[in-house]
Parts: C-alpha cells; sequence; structure tokens
C-alpha cells in the first residue's frame, strides 16, 4: 500500500519556515507536498481530501483551535499536527481533546517530531487502505455460517448471538476451551458489522510481558522508557473506530485492569510517558478459557471491570460436544489441505470417521486440524482410514475422566482407547483389561467398538 501517494497540506504564515517543512517532507517521493499561507488558501483546497494538515497554531488573523475545529467539522478523518512556537501545557492538552493529533513546538528538534509523528499516521492510513482494498472480499471471506462450520443445536445457538452482536456495538465476551474458535467468531462478529471495512486488531495478553503489555496497548511516547527512541501508537489507536480484540483478557496483570476500566469508561487513552489524552471510537471483543467470576472471587480480576467487559456473553461449546460437527470440519480441514498442497481429493472412511467422532479432542478445532493434514499425509490413496487418524493418547485417558459420561460410556471408550493403542490386539488388551476376549468381539457385533 505505500506506494500510493499521501498528502500533506501545511498551513504556515512564514514564508521561509514554511517552505523548509515543504522541502524536508518531501523528500519522502510518497508524500504529495502543499503549502497554504492562510486558512482561506487552505479551505478553498480542502475538498481534495489530504491525509494530513499541519496547522501554525499563532496564525496572525485566525485562531488556530478554530481552523482545527472547522477542519474536523468538514472532514473527522484528516488528522491534524499542531506546529506551535509556544510551550503551553494546557493548550496542548485542550487542543489534542478537540481532535488533533500531535502538537509540535517549534525548535531545533521540530522536523524530526514531525517526521516521525507522520510516518506513525503513514502506517495508521496504510492499515486502513488495506481494509478497504479487501471490502470486496469481506462479506463472502467471513460469512459466520462458512467461517464457523457446524449443524449442531450448540453451533446454532451460537450463531443466534452472534447475529444479535453485529447489529449493534455492544462489548462482547467470548468464553470457551483454548482452540475452539473465540478469535474466528470475533472476526465473524466485525466483519459483519458496521465496522467492517475498518480496522480489526488483536492483542493476545497473554503473550506479552507485564511490563510491556500497557505500551502496546497505550502506546508510548519517545523518551518513555529506555528503547523508547520514538513515539510508538498503541494497538487502541490502531484500532480507532474499528474493532479491538483482546484474547486471554483474564490473564491481563490486575494493576492494568485499572487503566482499561478507566479507557472503557472515558473513551480516551494517555501513551505512556504522555500527558496529553487521545480520543477513541474503539469496539471491544474480549476472550478468555478462564471463568471470569471465579477469578473476581479469588480476587484475580476486577469486578467492576467484569462488569464493563460481560456485555453479551458467547459461550463456545467444545468440539466432543458437537456430534456430528466432527466429521464436517473434518472434511473442511482435508479439502482446504489438499487443495492447498495441490494434492488430489481424500474421502473420509466411514470407519474414520467413527473413530474421529469417539475422541474427545481436548484440543478442540484446532487438534482435528492437525489430526486431518496429518491424515492425508499419511494415507497412500485415495481413502483416510483409521490407522491414518492418530491422536496424542497420552491425554486420551486423563481426558476421559475430565467428561461427564455414563460409565458405560466410559467402558466403551476406554476400550477402545486400548484397541487404538494396541492396534487391535482382542486378546493383548483383555488381557490388559482383565476381561474376557468374548466381551470385546460382543461389544464389536453391537457395532460399540471398532477393530477394523
Amino acid at each position: 500500500m505505500k506506494n500510493q501517494t499521501f498528502k500533506i497540506y501545511i498551513i504556515e504564515d512564514d514564508a521561509w519556515y514554511g517552505s523548509m517543512l515543504q522541502h524536508y517532507l518531501a523528500l519522502n517521493p510518497e508524500y504529495e507536498v502543499s503549502r497554504f499561507e492562510s486558512p482561506g488558501e487552505f479551505f478553498a483546497q480542502l475538498h481534495n481530501k489530504p491525509d494530513v494538515v499541519t496547522l501554525d497554531y499563532s496564525l496572525p488573523d485566525c485562531d488556530g483551535a478554530e481552523v482545527l475545529r472547522k477542519i474536523k467539522e468538514t472532514n473527522p478523518d484528516i488528522r491534524v499536527i499542531i506546529i506551535s512556537g509556544q510551550e503551553d501545557v494546557a493548550t496542548a492538552i485542550n487542543l489534542l481533546k478537540s481532535g488533533a493529533f500531535d502538537y509540535i513546538v517549534k525548535d531545533d528538534d521540530t522536523k524530526d517530531r514531525l517526521w516521525n509523528s507522520i510516518l506513525h499516521l503513514r502506517e495508521i492510513s496504510d492499515l486502513k487502505q488495506e481494509v478497504e482494498t479487501l471490502k470486496s472480499q469481506v462479506g463472502r471471506k467471513y460469512d459466520f455460517s462458512e467461517m464457523i462450520l457446524g449443524k449442531s443445536d450448540a453451533v446454532k445457538k451460537v450463531f443466534a448471538l452472534i447475529e444479535k452482536a453485529v447489529n449493534t456495538n455492544i462489548t462482547v465476551s467470548i468464553t470457551g476451551e483454548t482452540g475452539s474458535g473465540k478469535e474466528m467468531v470475533a472476526k465473524a462478529i466485525h466483519y459483519n458489522s458496521q465496522r467492517q471495512k475498518l480496522p480489526f486488531v488483536t492483542v493476545n495478553v497473554a503473550a506479552i510481558p507485564r511490563e510491556l503489555i500497557e505500551s502496546e496497548l497505550f502506546g508510548h511516547e519517545k523518551g518513555a522508557f529506555t528503547g523508547a527512541v520514538t513515539r510508538r501508537i498503541g494497538k487502541f489507536e490502531e484500532a480507532d473506530k474499528g474493532t479491538l480484540f483482546l484474547d486471554e483478557i483474564g490473564e491481563l496483570d490486575i494493576n492494568l485492569q485499572a487503566k482499561l476500566l478507566r479507557v472503557l469508561q472515558e473513551k480516551e487513552i494517555t501513551r505512556v510517558g504522555g500527558s496529553g489524552t487521545v480520543k477513541i471510537d474503539v469496539r471491544i471483543i474480549v476472550a478468555t478459557h478462564k471463568n471470569l467470576m471465579e477469578e473476581v472471587k479469588n480476587k484475580n480480576f476486577r469486578e467492576d471491570l467484569y462488569y464493563r467487559l460481560i456485555g453479551l456473553p458467547v459461550t463456545l461449546p467444545p468440539l466432543r460436544e458437537r456430534g456430528d460437527d466432527i466429521c464436517i470440519l473434518a472434511k473442511h480441514f482435508t479439502d482446504n489441505f489438499c487443495r492447498d498442497n495441490k494434492l488430489g481429493k481424500k474421502i473420509i472412511s466411514p470407519e474414520a470417521q467413527q473413530k474421529l467422532v469417539q475422541y474427545s479432542f481436548p484440543g478442540n478445532v484446532r487438534e482435528l486440524k492437525s489430526v486431518m493434514e496429518l491424515a492425508v499425509v499419511m494415507t497412500d490413496g485415495d481413502l483416510i482410514l483409521p490407522e491414518h487418524i492418530t491422536f496424542n493418547t497420552n491425554s486420551s485417558i486423563a481426558d476421559l475422566l475430565s467428561k461427564e459420561i455414563t460409565l458405560k460410556e466410559f467402558e466403551t471408550q476406554l476400550i477402545q482407547h486400548y484397541l487404538d493403542k494396541y492396534e487391535r490386539d482382542v486378546l493383548l488388551v483383555a488381557k490388559k483389561l482383565d476381561i474376557g476376549k468374548s466381551t470385546i468381539y460382543r461389544m464389536v457385533q453391537m457395532g460399540e467398538l471398532n477393530i477394523r
């Protein structure tokens, strides 16, 4: 996207200073830079929609704050950088609250600060242009009935909640086991909502060190800490007007939860090391595999933040509770892997499907995808057989114990586990489990076990 022209307008009554800024910024061949010595000249060309405007605050015949207000009224998407000869903190804060993107004091570092500020603006603009370019594909690509495959009643309930979520900006909290597809649901909500053409930004809270998460979320100013050599825009600003997906929100440090709560209440952020605030318009979707109410009871999660985030709760069922959806997803993953690797079509045999349905999938949809990709690799023909289906058997028994099933169901799955482990050797399995081999053969005849 960066090969497209980025349009910059400079409003500066000092001809020499304005020419200097114009020359400096024009060193980047991707920038189209124009200069205006009065607001009247500028507003006459505002219909050409510049990406960013640098505004001299101390214009002789006009108040810089008034010019800012008129720009925002005409086109709120235009970013305005104030350049002022006075270092007045109160004035700077008021201008930032009024919608200015940055406030830069005229000194020896003005050129460099302006250059860096525009670089960050360009990054945000590129992201928005990328989303705009993909808008014609969004509806088809993110149709949630195609993204979240299945026909089970449990999945139909999720579809109904997504339908409700896409029609408003309500905060959505998604719960479910690891690998159950929480990010997929978040994307389905965003890309079917009114914000679909705007950024979708993901933050995995659990993957970011505690000492960096505040900067990651809210950004930081130059010199805020060792290594902060330039200003950095945080995820909230990147997601402005779009959606911010906070995955594994239950892992957020308790000390940062108060700051997140304030941001959600005030709809503004303060960069680390900064004093001014930046207004934001962001839809929040959070996800966790934890029981947040239990975390509240255990004093690991703030109760006030919990109620701020709970919004519309969406609970994703684990794969083991989705019945025949397992086979639908298995076929989907198989077809995709074959297509991506230019392989012939593979068919999943009924016996292999039965083996899949009998397994509890502790890793959920993510595990099923890996299992089917490996099965495609292992088969030499066009048919995927039970022997091509490989599970992580180390966790199978422990997973059986975690499920609420009848004693008969447990017995059946336990015997099947040993049959799979010992390559259908009925005599060896009967000896291992201290049961009669006739018991196993009887269960096979009744269709309860598979030894093929």
